[in-house]
């Protein structure tokens, strides 16, 4: 017999044995399915967009915050600007790649360049050397880092740049990772979940183990701060990350 429950806004439904992909599909425009076990969560979209003074408040923060730290951060990013040009001269500062927001909504997001010039050309040739599951890439010994770069990424600096795109609307600074096209193009329905919601420079799944957290697992964990998402928990996210900056976790 089937149960359903009405649980903060999201129907639950429980249903005996594993989920069936005629109950994975969505029920109507509103709805998102997410699936934990043999329980099926239907995210409403549109409840996700009512969310108006929370949006209004996260949107004013990320405002004030990325520029105010951008301003405050300017005397790092010249120190790791010259850095990166000494270790790699020939090279760029930054690194720029269209990724995937809201919606599936493209966009150019931007990091320190922390690999060799020509590192997604030689990709295709380390596919068969990826060490986590799903349409992710994460190599830990990964060739392609300079030795500059191994630096910034382990204490996520190669990151700070994203301020800018938080800055101009693109990104927030809570919210599930922004993914390649190429990833997405494997994501199931259940996976692109993740894509309701502005992406964020840091998320649960950063504060959780970032390259330890398998694939699914950051999913699950993105979904579970979807339905979850305050004021409150952004800024206990953004403190942890401050932390996991200072003492990194598993950043590779």
């Amino acid at each position: 017999m089937n149960k359903n429950q009405n649980i903060g806004g999201f129907v639950m439904e429980q249903r005996g044995g594993l989920a069936t992909d005629e109950y994975l599909k969505r029920q109507d425009t509103d709805s998102q399915v997410y699936r934990d076990n043999d329980n099926l969560y239907w995210l409403n979209t549109a409840k996700l967009e009512s969310q108006s003074i929370y949006l209004i408040v996260k949107r004013c923060f990320d405002f004030i915050a990325s520029l105010l730290a951008l301003i405050l951060l300017l005397p790092l990013f010249l120190i790791i600007a010259i850095i990166i040009k000494v270790d790699d001269p020939k090279g760029p500062v930054f690194y720029s790649q269209i990724r995937l927001g809201k919606n599936q909504q493209k966009f150019r997001m931007y990091k320190f360049r922390s690999m060799i010039v020509d590192a997604d050309q030689k990709l295709k040739l380390l596919l068969d050397k990826n060490e986590v599951d799903g349409p992710m890439f994460k190599m830990k010994e990964d060739p392609r880092i300079t030795k500059i770069g191994e630096f910034i990424r382990k204490t996520s600096i190669d990151e700070l740049p994203q301020l800018w795109n938080v800055l101009h609307g693109d990104m927030s600074l809570v919210g599930p990772r922004p993914p390649l096209a190429r990833e997405v193009e494997e994501y199931t329905d259940y996976d692109l979940q993740r894509l309701l919601v502005q992406p964020g420079c840091t998320g649960l799944w950063q504060v959780s183990g970032r390259n330890d957290v398998g694939f699914n697992e950051m999913v699950d964990l993105d979904i579970k701060y979807i339905r979850s998402r305050s004021v409150k928990t952004d800024l206990k996210i953004i403190l942890d990350t401050v932390k996991i900056m200072v003492h990194p976790n598993g950043a590779y």
